[in-house]
Parts: structure tokens; C-alpha cells; sequence
């Protein structure tokens, strides 16, 4: 056998990688430049790599083994070319981990290879499914929009008036939640005639902020006023800081002014109902009158017109360079006699109160320093405005019998028979007015006290009176007593533990008010608990003693005495000064 030449190996190998399909690639030449040559002289197809990618199939072109193409060439033989010009990049389509290979597509001619959906035909489709789905999601939403709220079931007639009862409140807030989720939504809420009831409860109208503002206080108890008696309280500051600006300039305080002044620093709306609130509460606050012909900077008030004006009541003394001047301290005074005089409105309004229990109570004004405890501050009716001055205005006509008697003769028969009538119904209605509701009568015994002999429930009921009485005049410093009083047997217990603990006979002040501040279960500072255990050495001189020597003070404890004694003398003190 002749021995191959060199040179007719390479040119066998470029003419089998001519040959070799476009999916192999690179590969294709690599294996057949290794693998030995056939007897027949042609080059063996290269093994197939499980773990390859392939690449879709692109149709075979003919070409030259060994010859450069050009750029133009390449574009033109492309699957691409056809569409702009540009080659279309090969997808690399992997080999699946699991199941069989799918089978190859039969084989296409040069000119019938498949063609993939371009981008221009998938922008175009998508958009059109995009829309349609839009379209029907918004019929859906209109449609649920548009669907009336279910109706609440009706409340059996043969129900109990406390099932009754809870089922109404029950219902109120179904439809408050409903009134609440249709507020959201483009609609307004559906109004049903079950929301009669839910919206005759005063309480109901009112947030609770406002409804439970003294509960919220971190003042101690005392004479506090209701929420609305507070704005109002803050209004009138607003209102005499303004004024008193005004005034000291020798302006004209109109209300317009004052208006827009209050509303901006309260941040709340300032009406003429307030000031007539203000009026009534403090009469000698303010002049009220009606005046014209005040300059005004604003298109929507004419100078022509009447406009409400303010004055500060001042007294001869407070003067400054010789006219009327409202300092800083008159403000201060003038506040605090609207607050007084808010007091004193409630303080009606708890007598009421007081007069309307079993047994009825009686209460010294200049005696009470806190409210009943089932007195409800925050339901306190408002008050009622005072009348302001108004406008002059000629031949004002309010009444049926007014335009009667000015339109007599000018009018028809029929038309003065039914103003007649008129005026005969609003006289009717005005004589059959109810008087105002008296106080309301004891509640009757309940069911409950059946059998209780009524002399013993008359003591029971007198002694709580007492006890009520009692913590309503309680000044504050007894106050403050009475609560200590009550956390002295805790605090005995724990300072015998701190003595035993330590095996001391004597401790300094300083040491044991720390020791027992941290063992307390409430939070008591170090300064108040000092006061405690010289509350306690009072008390019990026997038990604890306190010592002064040179600039310290010591604390002393004799621990044989028993805890037992101790603590029963100290509730004993306790309920003692809660009775009082």
C-alpha cells in the first residue's frame, strides 16, 4: 500500500468539513481531523454530544471550501435576508433532561424551510389580546359596580326586646360598614330605611375621640369639661389674640377678619354660631354691632354692605398713652373667666344629674372637685348661641299673617283663603308645643331585688351616696393620701423582705427607697417612695422609726413583729380615709 502524502490528507479533510451539515459546526472538523480515514477514502460522521446544543436548522448552501466570502454574500444566503437585509441570529435549542428526543421534522427544499413568526407579527397579536382582556375585566367591574347591596333581613316580630335590641345595633353596624366600603367606590352608599334607627342614638354621631376625651387625659381627675367645651375654649383664645392685635392697631375688627384668622391658626371652621356660643357664654367679652361702610379688601364683601363687628369690653384703668389698650395679662384673665364660666355650665348640668338619682344628691358647688362617676361629661348638650345683632332690613315679611295682612286686596280669594289657613295651622302647632322634659323619675327596682326588704336597700343606697358624696368633695392632697394609703401594705411586705435579706438592723434612706422603688409592681420614683415610708413610720411608730444622724437619715424596722397585725392596721387606715 503506497504511503499517503501530507498534503492529500488536508485536502481529503476541508473537502469531508465542506460536506459536514451547518448544526454540527466547528465539531464536525474537529472529529474528522481525528478520526482515522475510511477505506474508501471518505472522512466518518462525527459522534453526536448528548449534552450539544443544536441549532435550528438552516437550509444548505453550496459553497467553495477555502474562498472568502464577503459580507453582502453572507446576508443574501441568510434565512434573514429576504426581510431587511439583516441575518437572523440561530436559536440554540437544548437537549431535555427527561424523555425522548422529538423526531426531526422531514427534510425541506432549499426554498421551503419553515418561517418563525417575527417580532412585527407578536407586537401585533399581543396588543389585540391585551385589549380584549382590558375590555372584558372593566364590563366585569361595571357590572359589580352597578349591582345593588344586598338587603338586611327584617327582625322577627316575635323576638325579646334585648334580642331585639342587639339586633339593631347589629344591623347599624353592618351598614356602617357598608356606608364605609361604598364611600371608597365611585357610588354613593345605598341608603335603606334601617338606618333610621342607628341615626336617632345621639352618641352614635359623634367620634370616639370625642365621645370618650376624659378617659384619655393624663391629668388627674378633677372638674374636666367636654370635648366641644374645650374647642370652644380655644376658639375664644384664637378670637381675643386676634382682636387684641387688631385692636391695639385701631383697626376695625370685623369677623370676616376674625374668621379667617381662627380658622388658620385652629385649623377648624370658625361660623357665626361660635360666636354667638361665645356671646353666651361670656356676655361681657364683646360689643356687637352692625356697621357699614368699612373698608374691605376683598371683592366679595362690598363697603356698602353691613358687617359684624367685635369690640373688647375694657375698663377705664387699662389704658396705655391715653387710649384703650388690651395687654397680655387681660388676655390671660379673660381666659380663664370662660373657662369658669364653662365650668359653671356643667356643673348645672350635674346638678341636674345629681337631683334625677335614688336617693337624690346635693352637692355644694364651691364643695366639688370632681364629677360623678357615672355622670357622662362627654354628652354635655352644647350651648345654646346667643342672638347676634343683624342688619336692618325694612318690610321684612317672616310669617303667613305678615304677607296677609301686607297683600290684602292685592290677591286673589283663593290665595288669601289658603294663606289664612296657613296662619291658623302655625298658630295651632305653636300653642301645642311640649313644655322642656323634667328630670328623670328613680329607676324602679329591678327584677332582680325581688324580695328585699325596701328599708334595706333605702341604707344601701344612702351609704353609697355618702361614699359618692364624699369622693366628689375630696380635695386633692387627701386624694393623693388616700392613694398612698392604699400601696402601704405592699410596701410593708417588701421592706421587711429588703431588712430580712439583708440582716441589718438599720438602712440608709437612700438605699432602702431604691430597693423598694425597683421591687414595687408599679412605677413609683424614688422621691415618692420616700414619702410612702415616712407615711408608714407615722402609722406604725412601733414597727418603723426613722433617724437623723448628723447629714444622713436612716430607717430602722423591727422585724419581730408580725406582718400579719401590720398589714390588717394599714387597710384598716385605708378604708378609714377613702370614708371620709
Amino acid at each position: 500500500m503506497a504511503q499517503l502524502r501530507l498534503t492529500d490528507f488536508f485536502g481529503r479533510t476541508k473537502a469531508a468539513a465542506a460536506k459536514l451539515p451547518a448544526k454540527h459546526g466547528g465539531r464536525g472538523l474537529k472529529a474528522a481531523l481525528l478520526a482515522p480515514p475510511r477505506s474508501d477514502g471518505s472522512a466518518p460522521p462525527p459522534p453526536a454530544s448528548p449534552r450539544t446544543p443544536t441549532r435550528s436548522a438552516a437550509p444548505e448552501v453550496p459553497r467553495l471550501a477555502g474562498k472568502k466570502r464577503s459580507r453582502r454574500e453572507m446576508e443574501a444566503e441568510s434565512p434573514g435576508g429576504e426581510r431587511g437585509g439583516k441575518a437572523a441570529r440561530k436559536r440554540l435549542l437544548l437537549p431535555r433532561d427527561a424523555g425522548p428526543e422529538p423526531a426531526s421534522p422531514p427534510s425541506l427544499g432549499p426554498r421551503e424551510h419553515p418561517i418563525d413568526p417575527g417580532p412585527e407579527q407578536d407586537s401585533a397579536t399581543t396588543p389585540c389580546l391585551e385589549q380584549e382582556e382590558l375590555a372584558t375585566l372593566q364590563s366585569r367591574l361595571q357590572r359589580m359596580r352597578m349591582k345593588p347591596p344586598t338587603q338586611l333581613p327584617p327582625i322577627p316580630a316575635g323576638a325579646s326586646a334585648e334580642l331585639r335590641g342587639r339586633l339593631q345595633s347589629l344591623r347599624g353596624l353592618e351598614l356602617r360598614l357598608r356606608a364605609k366600603a361604598a364611600g371608597s367606590g365611585t357610588g354613593p352608599p345605598a341608603v335603606t330605611g334601617t338606618e333610621a334607627p342607628a341615626a336617632e342614638n345621639g352618641s352614635s354621631k359623634l367620634s370616639a375621640y370625642q365621645r370618650f376625651h376624659t378617659l384619655a387625659q393624663d391629668t388627674p381627675p378633677g372638674l374636666t369639661l367636654p370635648y366641644k367645651y374645650k374647642v370652644l375654649a380655644e376658639m375664644f383664645r384664637s378670637v381675643d389674640t386676634i382682636a387684641g392685635m387688631l385692636f391695639n392697631r385701631s383697626e376695625t375688627i370685623t369677623f370676616a377678619k376674625v374668621k379667617q384668622g381662627v380658622q388658620d391658626m385652629m385649623r377648624k371652621q370658625f361660623e357665626e354660631r361660635h360666636v354667638g356660643q361665645i356671646k353666651a357664654v361670656y356676655p361681657s367679652s364683646y360689643r356687637f354691632r352692625q356697621e357699614k361702610n368699612i373698608p374691605t379688601y376683598s371683592s366679595g364683601v362690598k363697603k356698602s354692605e353691613y358687617q359684624l363687628t367685635l369690640e373688647p369690653v375694657l375698663g377705664e384703668d387699662e389704658q396705655l398713652c391715653g387710649r384703650p389698650h388690651l395687654s397680655a395679662s387681660r388676655l390671660l384673665e379673660r381666659r380663664k373667666e370662660f373657662h369658669r364660666s364653662l365650668v359653671d355650665i356643667v356643673k348645672q348640668h350635674h346638678a341636674a344629674f345629681l337631683a334625677s338619682l335614688s336617693p337624690p344628691m346635693e352637692v355644694p358647688e364651691d364643695k366639688l372637685t370632681r364629677w360623678h362617676p357615672r355622670f357622662k361629661v362627654d354628652e354635655v348638650p352644647d350651648i345654646s348661641p346667643a342672638e347676634l345683632p343683624q342688619p336692618p332690613q325694612q318690610n321684612r315679611i317672616s310669617t303667613a299673617q305678615e304677607v296677609l295682612s301686607t297683600a290684602r286686596g292685592t290677591m286673589s280669594t283663593k290665595m288669601e283663603k289658603a294663606l289664612a289657613n296657613l296662619a291658623l295651622r302655625s298658630a295651632e302647632a305653636g300653642a301645642e308645643e311640649p313644655a322642656l322634659s323634667k328630670a328623670a323619675s328613680p329607676a324602679s327596682t329591678s327584677s332582680a331585688l325581688r324580695g328585699v326588704s325596701q328599708e334595706l336597700l333605702e341604707r344601701i343606697r344612702a351609704k353609697e351616696a355618702r361614699r359618692l358624696q364624699a369622693l366628689m368633695t375630696r380635695a386633692v392632697g387627701q386624694e393623693e393620701r388616700v392613694a398612698a394609703l392604699g400601696r402601704l401594705p405592699a410596701v410593708a411586705r417588701i421592706l421587711r423582705g429588703i431588712f430580712v435579706a439583708e440582716k441589718k438592723q438599720a438602712l440608709p434612706m437612700e438605699l432602702a427607697c431604691a430597693r423598694v422603688a425597683d421591687s414595687h409592681p408599679t412605677q413609683v420614683a424614688a422621691g415618692e417612695m420616700e414619702k410612702h415610708l415616712r407615711l408608714l413610720a407615722e402609722l406604725l411608730p412601733d414597727w418603723v422609726t426613722i433617724h437623723t444622724i448628723r447629714n444622713d437619715t436612716y430607717i430602722k424596722l423591727d422585724k419581730h413583729v408580725e406582718l400579719g397585725l401590720v398589714t390588717e392596721k394599714l387597710e384598716k387606715a385605708a378604708k378609714e380615709a377613702e370614708a371620709l
